[in-house]
């Protein structure tokens, strides 16, 4: 786990705890960076700070994956899934 340094955001997955759901803590004015909506967590950025306070307050399990300079520097490095590759340049052309 990479832990951000004073305020730099910190990638992380937040789960809600039982009895919440992922509407309710968008509904609530957290401060998060909201990346991704799954339909049972979400990926957000925020400072260490937040992250601390969603779990001291029992709203969201937090699972810390790194900096968000790391996490972007990584998924920028990775090569692309089968589905995100452009078409050759022949296929999609009309006949």
């Amino acid at each position: 786990m990479t832990t951000g340094e004073g305020d730099e955001p910190v990638v992380a997955r937040v789960t809600p705890e039982t009895g919440s759901s992922v509407a309710r803590l968008l509904g609530m004015p957290l401060g998060l960076d909201v990346w991704e909506r799954h339909a049972d967590f979400l990926v957000v950025a925020a400072p260490e700070s937040r992250l601390s306070e969603l779990e001291r307050r029992r709203l969201a399990r937090v699972d810390r994956w790194s900096t968000a300079a790391d996490y972007v520097a990584r998924m920028q490095a990775r090569p692309p899934a089968e589905d995100d590759e452009e078409p050759p340049e022949d296929e999609g052309q009309p006949v």
